[in-house]
């Protein structure tokens, strides 16, 4: 059955996602030790906040207030990535389970964003849906690609060095 979802609310739920996952990335940086994992995450927060700033830009609500006070809001206590991220501390996590947690958590949300989007009947709210799956999904392979250098799996930019023509 289709939804309808106004592009204020589509807007709306675009800028809390991209918190949430900003929150999370931010949370995985500040956990994580190793420098190079720790900056990773540090970008791809910053990328989410970027994302969110996008869509802040557009979003016609007065509901949230600044950009600025928003995004300083403290992160959502029910947002499934922070919530296994924080049991994971029980287990002394680090850099490799933060991105296993990421890795599931972005390939959910892709999914989630593809179904929803496919059920909108708004054009306008359904082109932001597919915006967000794109996003969410450049994410994916940008945390399956450093997932694959820390686990010491043969990495695409060393491909040339292991595979023969």
């Amino acid at each position: 059955m289709p939804q309808e979802m106004k592009i204020r609310e589509a807007v709306k739920m675009a800028i809390q996602t991209e918190k949430d996952v900003m929150d999370f990335y931010n949370k995985a940086a500040a956990l994580t030790e190793n420098e190079r994992g720790r900056k990773f995450f540090e970008q791809l927060a910053q990328e989410e906040r970027d994302h969110a700033g996008h869509f802040f830009k557009v979003y016609t609500g007065s509901d949230l207030g600044s950009f600025d006070e928003f995004m300083a809001q403290p992160p959502s206590k029910n947002h499934a990535m922070l919530i296994q991220l924080n049991q994971a501390l029980d287990e002394k996590v680090h850099e490799r389970k933060a991105m296993e947690i990421a890795l599931q958590g972005e390939q959910d949300l892709a999914k989630n964003l593809r179904l929803s989007a496919a059920l909108i009947v708004d054009p306008g709210v359904r082109a932001i849906f597919d915006h967000m799956a794109e996003e969410t999904e450049t994410h994916y392979a940008i945390i399956e690609s450093e997932y694959a250098h820390i686990m010491g799996m043969v990495h695409e930019t060393d491909i040339d060095t292991y595979v023969r023509e």
